[in-house]
């Protein structure tokens, strides 16, 4: 066993699984590794919390059954770090979901997909930042601070799950959970520069996840390669229907075993929309160059057309603020949570614990749905926007007669400073334009890194598959980082 650790953050998932099977490396000694480079780079903003105590138990019990595990059986993730999303629940550390209203929340038990990553053997490294119930594209509604992005730590790192694409990206740890209501798993991968997928609605389990929208929200893995994303989402999916009434009824599968299938004669879908107006001349650059690189393996441009791109964004911005309205109702000072010291009767306590602990985006997204749920409303926008989310979807059904996947930008520009656009919800809200469709239509979807843009900031791809072709998504990914590079470009200083 060694005790030279120093080069262990710069090893990937699989890397450092193979490295713990052939006691190489102990799991105390890689979370001990872990812990002190999470603590030695906190001023990005990445963890919210972190507990010695609860990791090592963690990685003491994984090198027992190291030991015990019979030559050639050891579970693929056994020993290997990891750190959460802080909008998923977990019994060794507090959840605040980013919120002041959650602060000090210790939950009674871990959610499914904790569970299940545990059950693997993965040791937990912490909770990371996000934006406040996953509202956000830039991380920063966070209560607890912004997370800064490890290429340039003036611009943000994108969002909600912006803590755990920084954390990945900055070596902090080998790979995250994230959760994707409308691009927030693929385009802060983008904007770090690591690799991300949200896997069909229903294939990850909601329960135990503190919902946002909950026809949008799906948990995925966030790590620097298609390989690692695939060993991480082998053991996240699964049924849970006693527990999650939205999972699917699919079995668990084994997503890296078609990693290293031939793309030859693939179709790539290309549509028109995502290459119009609004994309940066950097990030066009870089995506026609990747897609480049996809002829030269083998496969073929197609175009297509999704005709009510544009129209995701309104649809969205109905239907999840109407879903929030409905799941933040919880959060009310009675059971759980943030209470007001100062109240004269039951409304006004209500009243004042909600103005205290919502920040700003969610009192917006709560007061959006509440409208738009209203007598009177109701009819004329949310059921409207139901009617063109169906249509979206169908759009994509066609698409999907003519190609196998769809390819093009996870977002229009590379990350953008740090409060730039937080006087303008709005503009945040349009650099969110070609994640929004395949969230609505509820397809799988992945950022894969395919370059740099302007300010030598990261730029990612998108690939879009059809219902539960995650396994097809992960090898489409593995091959075009088998031929090129840029998934290792590790950001200065880390």
């Amino acid at each position: 066993m060694t005790n030279n650790t120093t080069e262990l953050h710069d090893l990937t998932v699989a890397q450092l699984a193979a490295h713990l099977r052939e006691r190489k490396v102990s799991a105390v000694e890689a979370a001990t590794h872990f812990l002190a480079r999470a603590k030695n780079h906190a001023s990005l903003g990445a963890f919210l919390a972190l507990d010695d105590n609860a990791t090592l138990a963690q990685a003491r019990a994984a090198d027992v059954a190291l030991a015990a595990s019979p030559a050639g059986q050891t579970p693929s993730l056994l020993g290997v770090p990891l750190a959460h999303k802080d909008i998923f629940v977990t019994k060794d550390f507090v959840t605040t979901a980013g919120s002041k209203m959650l602060a000090g929340y210790r939950s009674p038990f871990d959610a499914t997909v904790v569970a299940k990553l545990a059950h693997e053997g993965v040791v937990t490294l912490g909770k990371l930042n996000c934006d406040e119930f996953a509202m956000g594209s830039a991380n920063e509604n966070s209560a607890f601070g912004p997370v800064q992005n490890p290429w340039d730590i003036t611009r943000t790192p994108g969002g909600s799950s912006g803590g755990s694409a920084a954390a990945v990206a900055a070596r902090l740890a080998p790979a995250a959970t994230g959760t994707d209501t409308g691009g927030s798993i693929r385009q802060p991968a983008s904007f770090c520069g690591i690799t991300g997928i949200k896997p069909t609605y229903g294939r990850a389990s909601r329960y135990g996840m503190v919902a946002f929208a909950s026809s949008l929200d799906q948990a995925g893995p966030m790590a620097r390669t298609a390989e690692d994303c695939a060993l991480l989402l082998s053991a996240m999916c699964g049924p849970d229907a006693d527990r999650d009434s939205t999972s699917l009824d699919i079995p668990a599968e084994n997503f890296s075993r078609s990693l290293h299938a031939s793309i030859e004669g693939l179709r790539i879908g290309i549509p028109a929309e995502f290459f119009g107006e609004g994309l940066s001349p950097d990030v066009r650059a870089a995506v026609d160059a990747a897609l480049a690189e996809y002829q030269k393996l083998g496969a073929k441009l197609v175009p297509i057309v999704l005709p009510r791109t544009e129209l995701s964004i309104p649809v969205y911005y109905v239907i999840a603020p109407a879903e929030a309205s409905s799941n933040l109702s919880r959060f009310d000072g009675v059971k759980f949570g943030h209470r007001a010291d100062q109240y004269t009767d039951l409304i006004d306590m209500y009243k004042k614990t909600r103005a205290e602990g919502f920040g700003d985006e969610v009192k917006r997204r709560i007061m959006i749905g509440a409208y738009v749920l209203s007598h009177g409303y109701y009819d004329a926008y949310y059921l409207q926007a139901q009617k063109i989310r169906r249509m979206i979807a169908d759009d994509f059904q066609q698409a999907f007669k003519v190609c196998d996947v769809i390819a093009g930008p996870v977002a229009p520009t590379v990350a953008w400073k740090l409060g730039d656009k937080s006087e303008d919800p709005l503009a945040s809200y349009l650099a969110d334009i070609f994640t929004l469709p395949g969230s609505l239509a509820g397809l799988p979807g992945m950022s894969i890194p395919v370059g740099f843009g302007a300010g030598h900031m990261p730029v990612g791809m998108q690939l879009i598959g059809n219902y539960s072709q995650e396994a097809k998504l992960l090898n489409v990914a593995h091959q075009f980082q088998q031929a090129t590079d840029w998934h290792a470009a590790k950001p200065e200083g880390f």
